[in-house]
């Protein structure tokens, strides 16, 4: 048995006795008591089982604590000493005189631990205060809502799954709003965002104003206080749908590991909603989760049919009408008809704010900014030239994270596209692809000489130029290297095959197995774009210059 260190002792022994009976008890809980009682607290050692302590006397709670079936009695004492010196309700440091509890084994124990403190410990066959403090929180928790109305949820729950698998987020970036106008249930449209493409988070949020989601926005590129962005993120007024894994993911790993990568049977939703004076609620009521059905069907219908359309260069202007099945509760069934429609003005104004946010120093970076930045492509990242195959094209195309596709159908001629490979870790090159879509996308490739006059080297310089006019070095390659001049030569041969097309594939996985040799499961972006000549590039020789 463990013992109290002698200057707890000697602490303990100073606070004052106050002549009260203290009730002690550890109970297990039900699964919807345990959930009422962490969702506030989100103890990742909860696990099923209560400790209170209370002052019998005052009629108040001084500690309560959840733990794991497995915990040992050292718990109960460790929440006594907090209900002693650090009483979570407003009540003064203090000693009992009188402990009862209703199980021998803890009054033995408490016996042994608490010997030169004393305290009498007593047994007694029913605890009355902690019976009835647990009796309130059955019914509390009996009485608790479910998440989602039990007669919707299992369709709510599908619709999600049909979202998961169309992954709309490899087509549609933050800024690319869908409305949605469902004119039911006091709701007249929705406006549809979706998270994930490049990110970890993975969902859709359905705000049910204009206002809300221009007002986020725009606080987000403000780079306000994380004080400030919190608030932002409780003002907004939307539904959500969101997935996460449905087993815990290690803090070590969960920047490298993609909700993305994980088979449709590990993904969970969650639903919700958020408003400005309720903020977070994991809860949907019943008109709720009806809005949410029609809306996440009718998105789910629109983009399936528009996919390659949504996913041009530009975000284009297209609207669909569907009839949307919604069960009653006696068991018919009601046709909702909703219009589903692009919205290419409002996605260019939230566009216009990140450029906005970006245009501040304006002045100043016309200076600053060197011609060609080396910022992009992530430093021990493994770069190749070559070709994929015209069949892996068409597979990439629909399964990588991020696509932008061609301006037009690329003639299929030749071996295989050819491509530039950089291949990082998964963090830095979700990071890439976020920077390239901020940047508009990718417009072109090419290769451009360079020199280093101190050394008296040649370089070809791989060059990749966004569509908003920068231009990237992602390779630095020796002119004379006859490996690269015999990979540059078929590059250029199969360009001339493509008429002018070649291709950014951008690959996770490193550090593994598959370092150099990325497979299907690692690429996570193509961009299909044009490949230019160092004329077309124009910018002429480049030198290395010297730093001081």
């Amino acid at each position: 048995m463990a013992a109290l260190n002698r200057s707890t002792l000697r602490r303990l022994q100073n606070l004052p006795q106050i002549p009260s009976v203290w009730e002690g008890d550890r109970r297990p809980l039900s699964n919807a008591d345990s959930h009422m009682m962490l969702e506030d607290d989100d103890d990742p050692e909860a696990g099923g089982e209560c400790i209170l302590w209370v002052d019998g006397s005052e009629g108040v709670v001084r500690a309560m604590d959840m733990v794991g079936p497995d915990a040992g009695p050292e718990a109960i004492v460790r929440a006594l000493l907090r209900a002693m010196e650090h009483p979570q309700s407003p009540a003064p440091a203090v000693r009992p005189q009188k402990i009862v509890v209703k199980n021998r084994e803890i009054q033995f124990y408490l016996r042994g631990v608490l010997q030169d403190l004393g305290i009498s410990i007593d047994y007694v066959p029913e605890l009355p205060l902690i019976d009835e403090i647990f009796r309130g929180m059955e019914e509390v928790a009996i009485n608790r809502p479910p998440e989602l109305p039990p007669q919707y949820a299992e369709v709510l729950i599908e619709k999600a799954a049909h979202i998961w698998h169309d992954a709309p987020w490899r087509t549609l970036s933050e800024h690319q709003i869908i409305s949605i106008e469902i004119n039911q249930w006091d709701v007249a449209s929705l406006y549809v965002s979706v998270l994930g493409q490049g990110r970890m988070d993975y969902g859709v949020l359905l705000y049910r104003s204009l206002e809300s989601l221009k007002r986020f926005r725009e606080r987000v590129v403000n780079d306000e206080s994380f004080e400030d962005l919190e608030q932002a993120f409780l003002g907004q007024d939307c539904l959500f749908l969101t997935f996460e894994s449905a087993t815990d993911i290690d803090e070590d790993d969960e920047e490298e590991i993609d909700l993305a990568d994980l088979p449709p049977s590990e993904i969970e939703p969650n639903f919700g909603n958020l408003h400005p004076l309720e903020g977070l609620r994991s809860i949907l009521y019943e008109e709720e989760a009806l809005t949410m059905l029609v809306a996440l069907e009718a998105f789910h219908r629109f983009f399936r049919n528009s996919r390659r359309k949504l996913g041009a260069e530009t975000f284009p202007n297209l609207n669909s009408r569907y009839r949307i099945p919604v069960p009653q509760s006696d068991g018919e069934i009601q046709q909702v008809s909703v219009k589903v429609s692009t919205m290419p003005e409002v996605s260019e104004e939230l566009l216009q704010m990140l450029g906005d946010d970006d245009d501040d120093d304006d002045d100043d970076d016309e200076f600053e900014m060197p011609l060609l930045r080396d910022d992009l492509v992530p430093q021990n990242s493994f770069l190749s030239l070559g070709a994929v195959p015209w069949e892996t094209v068409e597979f990439l195309r629909t399964s990588v994270q991020f696509h932008q596709g061609a301006e037009i159908d690329i003639n299929t001629a030749g071996d295989g596209l050819p491509v530039v490979m950089i291949q990082t870790s998964h963090p830095k090159a979700k990071t890439m692809i976020q920077d390239l879509k901020e940047a508009g996308g990718v417009k072109a490739i090419g290769f451009n000489p360079g020199e280093n006059p101190f050394e008296d080297e040649q370089y070809d310089l791989g060059i990749l130029q966004t569509k908003n006019g920068d231009l990237y070095l992602f390779g630095e390659f020796n002119e004379n290297d006859p490996v690269h001049q015999e990979a540059r030569q078929k590059w250029e041969r199969r360009c001339k095959f493509t008429n002018g097309w070649c291709g950014l594939v951008i690959a996770k996985g490193l550090m593994g197995a598959s370092r150099g040799q990325p497979q299907f499961k690692d690429m996570v972006a193509l961009f299909e774009v044009r490949w230019v000549s160092a004329k077309e590039l124009g910018i002429g020789p480049l030198q290395l210059m010297p730093m001081f």
